[in-house]
């Protein structure tokens, strides 16, 4: 890092509810958001057109919008679905990208308890001599 920090350097980034530290350098800085790694944080800062060598605190805020916005809307700006980390959801069949703790564990949850649920039901059922 410089030795001269510049004027509107934030040492703490705060973007998706995850803190982000402002130090790092924006492509390993974003990956710090559950759901985003370094191929897809790579993506949104080329297509957000953000020089990849800054530091994650010296982006403006309408580079901190930019970048939002790309990350929470990704088919809007042409990344392909293959890309995405939720491909084709169980309930509506769309791609998308889980982006957070809650939606990246809800995403796991939701199939472990569609194979479950219906065992548990099964066993239910058979303890008290009923017909499904």
């Amino acid at each position: 890092m410089a030795l001269v920090v510049p004027e509107k350097f934030q040492h703490i980034l705060r973007l998706l509810n995850t803190n982000i530290d402002g130090k790092e350098k924006c492509l390993f800085a974003f990956t710090s958001i559950k759901g985003v790694g370094r191929r897809y944080a790579s993506l949104v800062c080329r297509k957000a057109d953000v020089d990849l060598n800054k530091r994650a605190g010296e982006l403006s805020e309408d580079e901190v919008e930019r970048i939002a916005t790309i990350l929470q809307n990704p088919r809007q700006y042409k990344i392909p679905d293959w890309f995405l980390n939720r491909k084709k959801d169980i309930k509506d069949g769309k791609y998308s990208q889980a982006l957070s703790i809650f939606n990246v564990l809800l995403s796991v949850q939701e199939p472990i308890w569609n194979l479950v649920l219906p065992r548990i039901l099964e066993d239910c059922c058979n303890t008290f001599n009923l017909i499904l």
